[in-house]
């Protein structure tokens, strides 16, 4: 099945194709020239000497112990208490050093208790916040509940997930968020998959959300490619017999992409929802590509003052925008090198592999999205070797489209799709 829709309103019936010019949807350069100027003043003979050979180690992990019904710590930290552990305290998390297993923490809702693991103050404070959400969840239709698994690499990710008090299951969705985002703010959504018979799954990549990792820095998309295809493991499992769909959107969908395009994990899902996927990315100048790998080994975690800021227009709806840039779940800082790079990779990586997406698919992208390429997404829907697929451009439309004024008659069209498939 293959559609081209461009709905003004999400409302229209009747099918007709967009021409969009290619600069309506292009990427902001990650690395401008000016940037990469300014970078390289800084690689001196000095730092080629002294910078490889210190490059600082991987911080020891810390474990934690969490309790849900706040029960009282088993340590103390001094008179002076850190970010961490304020927020800690208000969702009633405490820390005491335990051994984390390397295996999935079952999963915990607001009458159970379980165990976190905390790097620093700066990722526990962000998985307090997580927690404390997951277990302060109020709707009497769903039941929220949060879990952790530790990474073949010791990373401890964030999961949670969403199920319906009344109606029953008839399908998985695996939801991936987007770059600086989290799962969390995918909620709503969840909860309408959830009235329709859907469970809802989300996992907070790493260096986002709950999960560990410094906020907003991604060594290796990679990295969350794995971590995804662990989850599906873990989900899977937990529910035989049940047909899986994932959800990707922007940098999530990448990542989804490149997990489905691997025979095993096609075997197991029966189809993938893509909202503006960053499939496409085109640099400011042929030079970028050449220096980009280079400088994001010497300064992976260095920020691009150039890169696009907070406040950036991914949506027409105004209360979206202060929503998520307000939420200190959501990065707003610079761009980092080596996340930048990475994209560039994963996105170079698709552009040469498109035909081997071969699952059933739905890729939504507003035509005026100014953040990933909708001609992009036009590329990925006629490329694929799917036989079922179909594609939206949704005119006059940005980046959230979860966000968006008219974000019901999306989130209806993408139910709708699983609807007919399950």
């Amino acid at each position: 099945m293959a559609m081209v829709q461009s709905p003004k309103a999400a409302t229209s019936s009747s099918p007709s194709l967009i021409l969009t010019s290619g600069a309506s949807g292009r990427i902001r350069a990650l690395f401008s020239v000016q940037a990469l100027k300014s970078l390289l003043v800084l690689i001196n003979a000095f730092f080629l000497l002294l910078l490889v050979p210190f490059r600082g180690r991987r911080r020891t992990v810390v474990s934690a112990g969490v309790s849900a019904r706040g029960s009282s710590s088993s340590s103390s930290f001094g008179d002076q208490k850190s970010k961490d552990d304020r927020l800690l305290q208000e969702s009633g998390v405490h820390r005491t050093k335990l051994r984390v297993p390397a295996t999935v923490v079952p999963w915990k809702s607001a009458g159970g208790s379980g165990v976190t693991a905390v790097v620093d103050s700066e990722v526990g404070g962000r998985r307090a916040i997580a927690i404390k959400r997951a277990l302060q969840e109020d709707d009497p239709n769903t039941i929220r509940e949060f879990s952790l698994f530790v990474s073949a690499r010791s990373d401890t990710i964030f999961t949670q997930s969403w199920t319906s008090v009344s109606v029953k299951i008839r399908g998985l969705v695996v939801l991936m968020h987007g770059l600086n985002e989290h799962s969390g703010r995918y909620s709503d959504f969840a909860k309408k998959l959830n009235a329709n018979g859907f469970k809802v799954y989300g996992m907070d990549w790493i260096g986002h959300g709950g999960s560990d990792g410094l906020h907003g820095y991604v060594h290796s998309l990679d990295y969350a490619v794995d971590d995804l295809k662990s989850f599906l493991d873990k989900v899977l499992s937990e529910n035989p017999g049940l047909p899986c769909y994932c959800f990707g959107h922007s940098t999530g969908a990448a990542i989804v992409l490149k997990a489905v395009m691997d025979p095993k994990v096609e075997a197991r899902v029966s189809g993938v929802v893509f909202t503006s996927p960053a499939v496409g990315i085109q640099p400011s100048h042929p030079f970028v590509v050449l220096l980009a790998p280079v400088i994001s080994f010497l300064l992976p975690k260095f920020q691009l003052s150039t890169s696009n800021k907070k406040g950036m227009p991914v949506s027409r709806d105004p209360e979206a925008l202060v929503a998520k840039y307000s939420d200190p779940l959501v990065y707003t800082g610079f761009l980092r090198v080596k996340t930048g790079y990475e994209i560039l990779r994963i996105t170079a990586y698709l552009q040469q592999n498109l035909k081997r997406l071969r699952v059933p698919f739905l890729v939504l992208h507003g035509a005026a999205d100014t953040v990933t390429d909708p001609d992009a997404s036009r590329k990925l829907y006629e490329e694929a070797s799917s036989t079922d697929k179909t594609i939206k451009l949704l005119e006059g439309f940005l980046h959230d489209l979860l966000f968006e004024p008219e974000r019901d008659e999306i989130m209806k069209d993408i139910i709708d799709w699983l609807n007919c498939r399950v």
